[in-house]
């Protein structure tokens, strides 16, 4: 299964780097392949380094102006001409996607995904992965907009909320199918 996952290149402390590099062992351990912006900095690398380091595939997407933090190993690179073209083709290389902690970037690739999800654009299963808490706020504003009326379907069509890799993963393997 090729798993896009939508995280942070900052460099982040341990409560972040710790279960995000236990989720990537998981990916690399299970022969999944990771589809990734591409950078060997921060949360990125971390995440590749675990996939890369218990035999999983690297699918990196880059952007131009982000071409010198590219990783150099990657099975695959491939190089977008800007953000919008990034996301679209980290979605159509994936079966299904996992948020993880980050910035302005991965919310912006969040909700994309998951307002193409609500028109049935795609159908892939999505993870929020929630580790140390970091998502409670988005979390509660989802749930404000279900019970509100502004989602025309159940919050649980369009996103799972994963406190750990383990379950992020194994929501993702039952919903694809795969095991």
């Amino acid at each position: 299964m090729n798993i896009c996952v939508f995280l942070s290149a900052a460099d982040l402390d341990e409560r972040y780097t710790r279960p995000a590099r236990e989720f990537a062992e998981l990916i690399g351990k299970s022969g999944h392949t990771l589809v990734w912006g591409g950078s060997d900095t921060g949360l990125m690398k971390v995440v590749a380094d675990g996939v890369a380091e218990t035999g999983g595939r690297l699918v990196g997407i880059s952007v131009g102006f982000l071409g010198a933090m590219a990783r150099p190993d990657a099975d695959e690179m491939v190089v977008a001409k800007d953000l919008a073209e990034r996301k679209a083709l980290l979605l159509g290389r994936s079966d299904a996607v996992v948020i993880m902690a980050g910035g302005l970037g991965t919310l912006d690739e969040a909700t994309e995904v998951l307002e193409l999800k609500k028109h049935a654009v795609h159908t892939k299963p999505v993870v929020l992965l929630n580790t140390a808490g970091f998502y409670d706020g988005l979390k509660q504003q989802f749930h404000r907009m279900e019970d509100e009326g502004f989602l025309p379907l159940p919050l649980s069509d369009l996103v799972f909320f994963a406190e750990d890799g383990v379950s992020a993963l194994a929501h993702l393997e039952e919903a694809a199918g795969v095991r």
